[in-house]
C-alpha cells in the first residue's frame, strides 16, 4: 500500500494559496487512501468531484459527512479508538463553510494509520 501520510500544513497552505483547487487533489487522495484502508471502492473521487461541481457544492457536504463515517469504520477495523462524532463534526463544519478544518481532521485521522515520511 502506498502511503496515505499527508502533511496537514502543506495541505491547507497549498489549498490557499491556488484558491482551493489544491483541496480537490488531497481529496482525492483521501478518498483513495479510506478506499485502500477498507478494501473496498467505497468512494469513487471523479464522481464525488463531479457531483460536487453539479450540485454547486451540495453533494461536498453530504461527502464529508461520508468520508467520516468511513474514517469511523476503518477505526474500528483496525482496533484503533474511533472518533465517534466525526461524521456529524464533518456535516456541521462543511455547512459552515469550514471544509478544509474538516479535511484537516480527516487527514490526521488517516495519519495515524501511516508513519511519516522521512
Amino acid at each position: 500500500m502506498k502511503s496515505g501520510y499527508r502533511s496537514i500544513p502543506e495541505g491547507i497552505i497549498l489549498t490557499l494559496i491556488t484558491c482551493g483547487i489544491y483541496n480537490l487533489f488531497w481529496n482525492w487522495h483521501q478518498m483513495e487512501t479510506c478506499n485502500e484502508l477498507l478494501g473496498r471502492q467505497e468512494f469513487s473521487p471523479g464522481t464525488v468531484i463531479l457531483l460536487s461541481i453539479v450540485t454547486c457544492g451540495i453533494y461536498f457536504i453530504y461527502y464529508q459527512y461520508c468520508m467520516g463515517g468511513v474514517i469511523v469504520e476503518i477505526q474500528r477495523k483496525r482496533e484503533a479508538a474511533p472518533y465517534e462524532n466525526l461524521p456529524i463534526i464533518s456535516l456541521f463544519l462543511s455547512l459552515f463553510g469550514m471544509s478544509i478544518i474538516v479535511d484537516a481532521i480527516h487527514q490526521n485521522e488517516l495519519n495515524k494509520f501511516f508513519t511519516k515520511p522521512a
